[in-house]
């Protein structure tokens, strides 16, 4: 019998300007803690929020991570893609 293996995870991408703002983190901190924040939306991307907005664009979702003090915006495609918004990336480390 095969093994069986967990769903899998979604697909992370970043916006250009999230990009650019990942090029100036440089403390350890703040790379651990992103990196948990995007293993939990990775494994789960309906975990966060859902933003009110037009339903003409893409439903957008916040993820908070108290303890990390991470704060993330993002949409989710239909290949369930999670697309970091890079303007709206916050971390408050």
């Amino acid at each position: 019998m095969p093994p069986q293996h967990g769903s899998r995870r979604a697909r992370i991408a970043f916006s250009d300007s999230a990009a650019k703002q990942l090029e100036n983190i440089t403390s350890e901190a703040e790379i651990h803690a992103l990196d948990r924040a995007l293993v939990v939306i990775s494994v789960d991307p309906d975990i966060g929020e859902p933003i009110p907005a037009d339903t003409a664009g893409p439903q957008l979702r916040q993820y908070a991570d108290e303890v990390e003090r991470v704060r993330l915006l993002y949409w989710v495609t239909a290949l369930r893609t999670v697309v970091i918004c890079g303007s709206d990336l916050v971390l408050v480390v």
